[in-house]
């Protein structure tokens, strides 16, 4: 029954949706981290901008996202991100930074609800001893706002990983491209679609799993 699938590459496919995620999970927290700290900020234009990009991305379909990484940032401006020539490392770095660009508004909320838990006197107090914005921020507010945002950023990452199934509009060659080829090639489509979508039960149900686990253990006790 499972023949057909020795003629593809089936692990290389999701190892790829592997690097996708990880490369974009790590971007996107940095980014997000950033935004979060603007979303905060006593100054007015940081403020403004983290708001407006958080509200502008959070409504643009990912696809239109990505392909404007591939067709906007490549073929239009000229942007290959160190891979020009190589059209597949091209495509792969493009999509990562796709996805960094739209999950981080939603890792900047995650990060901004997880900050709101935060008692506002722990900042006063920490103002009143001299520490400057950064500093309150860095050493009191983000290290309990991260952990109060352990849960909202695992479903982040959940969706990161089902959303990297969008890279296949630029021809990166993931699980969700592999499928399409196989599709067109086999007469399977059920058992197709079943290999493929527990394939990615297999990448998030313990992912969700365990980022649950450690949300309970590590969350703060007010």
């Amino acid at each position: 029954m499972f023949d057909f699938l020795e003629d593809y590459d089936l692990l290389g496919a999701f190892w790829t949706t592997v690097q996708l995620t990880l490369l974009s999970a790590v971007g996107s927290l940095i980014w997000g981290t950033l935004l979060a700290a603007m979303r905060v900020s006593p100054v007015p234009l940081m403020r403004g901008f983290g708001t407006a990009y958080v509200n502008i991305v959070r409504n643009i379909p990912l696809t239109v996202i990505i392909l404007f990484s591939s067709l906007g940032l490549s073929q239009t401006l000229g942007v290959y991100l160190g891979a020009e020539g190589d059209f597949e490392s091209l495509n792969f770095r493009l999509a990562v930074l796709g996805l960094i660009l739209y999950t981080a508004a939603f890792v900047c909320e995650a990060l901004r609800s997880g900050i709101n838990t935060v008692p506002v006197g722990q900042a006063e107090a920490a103002r009143a001893i001299g520490l400057s914005f950064s500093q309150v921020l860095s050493l009191v507010v983000l290290p309990q706002a991260f952990r109060s945002s352990v849960t909202p950023l695992a479903n982040v990452l959940i969706a990161l990983t089902k959303n990297t199934t969008v890279a296949a509009a630029i021809g990166v060659a993931e699980a969700a491209l592999l499928m399409k080829e196989m599709i067109e090639n086999e007469a399977q489509l059920l058992l197709i679609s079943a290999v493929i979508a527990l394939g990615f039960v297999i990448l998030t149900l313990p992912t969700g799993l365990i980022l649950g686990w450690v949300g309970k253990k590590v969350a703060v006790k007010r």
